[in-house]
């Protein structure tokens, strides 16, 4: 499962699919002891949850990073290793 991001505690990962792959392009997200998926497109929680606060943190940075989320995805479809995709940072 590599992961592709991680920001203010926030864990993003893809699973590798090549033989069985799932019909929702989706995401995994990690955060202490939370866990969720979100679809890509549209971005939607998909399952699991997360305090509002990072939620919303990874709501934003799904939306941001759209189009980089579909190009891993089918990268990882194919069995080929995402991209890192840079978080968010406070600034």
């Amino acid at each position: 499962m590599p992961e592709i991001s991680r920001f203010l505690g926030i864990i993003i990962t893809l699973y590798w699919e090549v033989t069985a792959p799932h019909h929702v392009p989706h995401f995994h997200v990690r955060y202490n002891e939370f866990q969720a998926s979100y679809s890509i497109d549209p971005i939607t929680q998909l399952a699991g949850a997360l305090p509002r606060r990072q939620q919303r943190l990874v709501e934003a940075w799904a939306e941001l990073n759209q189009e980089q989320l579909q190009e891993n995805w089918h990268l990882v479809q194919q069995g080929r290793k995402p991209h890192k995709i840079k978080g968010l940072t406070q600034e």
